[in-house]
């Protein structure tokens, strides 16, 4: 919400524009209703003239200044003109039908994160997964609703890393007459922390795809859109958000980080956790988050400290060894009413900033996720049908040294889950290859276990450093109950992996540290009330454990939400078939699907 951007020290005004905001995003009647936008997506700058050439309505859309940070400007891919984009406002049971229009340079598609898609297979969004890119000039019309999901999401680009720019929150209200399951708030902020470089986006992309090396590492964090006032040229634009004494505010924080996990704190307040990824959990208190890139987490916060300037702070947690990072801290300041100020200029105190974590600190980490439960006993499976055991890691490609293998000791970076790198189709999409029958395009024989059962958190030897590459998906069968564990492996290091699912939610039933076994770590796992996602951070040397039925026919991707990783191969599919019923089945694809 914007608004909370620009308030100033005229507090009444500040506080109407607020409630007006909370005004217009309540439907006026109690049904369903669809909720039409449209998503130019350009770069700006470069385009307006042709744009205004074409239509001038267009150029309206994106009219906007270069993007200015940290003492430069540049040109960004973005969407209708906003760095991150709109945010979508929907209740529970609404519909969504957005039409995008790729005024880019760069193919590019929107993926829906964390929405299941049920009946809407060819709306997810991956590129050559459930649609081609749209390419420059293309439209395609995205069609969905928001089925049983209540909580904080998020849009974003799934084609190469456009991401780093082309994101938004995507907020999901009770249905009119459901109150939220806490306190109400008096009003809400989406926190959208990211990453920042000085350089073409895409251009870091190709130079790390030609090197087979690491990419280099962002120029700063930024939330919502903004580095803050610890970084050069960034004071006048540091986000502010405005409160008085005793309100308490929902904050919807995600993480929207190309490639790093981050930490997030507000200077002396206490946050309670009442969601994430869309559920709602078990209200606990808590100093720091640990948010991996894709997740979201909603949390209150009540203003009762002495009126004052506070920082909320967010940095990284750094679990991969020898792994150079971005070790900047961004801000933005949470402002009391009636502040104290300085009697020498008459300007506020300098905000008090937060306490956080080593970047290493996985003892917090580990505290802060072992809270998060279910707010009540689950329904979800007891009994598996389908038990898989997927290694997640990286790897390397031994090749002849020079320009093209920069990679340790001469070789390129690669990344597997049970040693198939997934190599993505160029010719269709995988749901339309599925749906079309067509040939040559894909194998259902993803390994079900690792194909060699080693030490894998340990000292791995290097003949198993190098994978397999392949577009290889594994068949579900519709409504079996289904229980992976993801176990990190040592290969070239140990580390903690984002690992979304498409089109599902699913339980994370239990985490721990080393190799899992089976015979006595299953006896660990919480059965009772262990919290729904989308997105499980698999820790650094250890394992997850999720479980979910698959109820959703499609082609799903299952990948490391670092983008890096997932470019490198971490990533498989799975394919459930059709079962028997309208929402059990894939509909036909769009007319305007785009086409490779």
């Amino acid at each position: 919400m914007e608004v909370y951007d620009i308030c100033d020290k005229l507090w009444s005004k500040c506080f109407f524009l607020s409630f007006l905001i909370l005004l217009t995003r309540v439907p006026s009647s109690g049904n369903a209703e669809t909720h039409y936008h449209e998503f130019v997506v350009s770069l700006l700058h470069h385009l307006l003239v042709f744009l205004a050439s074409v239509n001038n309505h267009l150029l309206k859309q994106v009219q906007a200044t270069p993007v200015k940070r940290l003492c430069r400007t540049q040109n960004i891919i973005t969407v209708n003109g906003q760095f991150p984009g709109p945010t979508l406002e929907v209740r529970n049971g609404d519909n969504l039908v957005i039409k995008v229009q790729n005024h880019a340079v760069y193919n590019v598609t929107i993926h829906w994160h964390g929405i299941r898609q049920i009946g809407t297979q060819w709306a997810d969004g991956p590129e050559y997964v459930t649609q081609c890119p749209i390419q420059p000039g293309g439209t395609y019309t995205y069609r969905f609703t928001i089925k049983n999901q209540e909580g904080t999401l998020w849009w974003h680009a799934h084609s190469k890393w456009l991401r780093a720019t082309v994101y938004g929150a995507l907020i999901i209200y009770p249905k009119l007459g459901s109150p939220y399951p806490f306190q109400e708030p008096k009003f809400e902020i989406p926190i959208l922390l990211g990453q920042w470089w000085n350089r073409d986006i895409i251009g870091v992309l190709r130079q790390a795809t030609f090197t087979g090396a690491a990419p280099n590492v962002s120029d700063a964090y930024t939330i919502n859109g903004q580095p803050g006032d610890l970084y050069r040229c960034s004071r006048t634009d540091t986000m502010k958000f405005y409160m008085e004494s005793g309100d308490t505010i929902v904050l919807r924080i995600i993480n929207a980080a190309l490639h790093q996990q981050l930490f997030f704190t507000v200077a002396n307040h206490r946050l309670t956790v009442v969601g994430v990824d869309a559920a709602y959990t078990k209200p606990f208190p808590t100093r720091t988050l640990m948010l991996g890139p894709g997740q979201t987490t909603t949390v209150l916060l009540t203003a009762d400290q002495p009126p004052a300037r506070f920082y909320m702070a967010a940095r990284a947690y750094a679990t991969a060894q020898n792994a150079p990072f971005d070790n900047t801290t961004t801000t933005a300041i949470l402002e009391y009413k009636s502040i104290p100020c300085n009697a020498q200029n008459s300007m506020p105190l300098k905000p008090i900033l937060p306490q956080l974590p080593a970047y290493n600190d996985t003892a917090t980490v580990t505290a802060f996720t072992t809270q998060i439960r279910s707010p009540s006993s689950i329904n979800g499976p007891t009994e598996v049908d389908e038990n898989l055991f997927f290694t997640v890691g990286l790897g390397i490609v031994n090749c002849i040294p020079g320009p093209q293998c920069q990679g340790p000791n001469g070789t390129r970076f690669a990344a597997s889950m049970n040693n198939i790198s997934f190599v993505l189709p160029r010719t269709t999409s995988l749901l339309q290859a599925y749906y079309q029958d067509i040939p040559g395009i894909l194998t259902t024989d993803f390994p079900p276990v690792p194909p060699v059962k080693f030490d894998y958190t340990g000292n791995v030897s290097r003949a198993l450093w190098q994978p397999v590459f392949g577009t290889k998906l594994y068949k579900l069968k519709f409504g079996s109950k289904v229980q992976i564990v993801l176990q990190d492996t040592g290969i070239i290091s140990t580390e903690d992996h984002p690992i979304h699912l498409h089109g599902y939610h699913f339980y994370v039933v239990g985490q721990g540290f080393g190799n899992f076994d089976s015979r006595k770590d299953t006896a660990k796992l919480n059965l009772i009330d262990p919290p729904q996602r989308n997105t499980i951070n698999v820790p650094v040397g250890g394992w997850s454990v999720i479980r979910f039925v698959a109820d959703n026919p499609g082609v799903w991707l299952m990948h490391c939400h670092i983008d890096s990783h997932l470019t490198w191969g971490l990533a498989m599919n799975f394919l459930v078939e059709n079962g028997v019923g309208e929402l059990q089945s894939i509909q036909a694809p769009p007319a305007d699907l785009p086409s490779c």
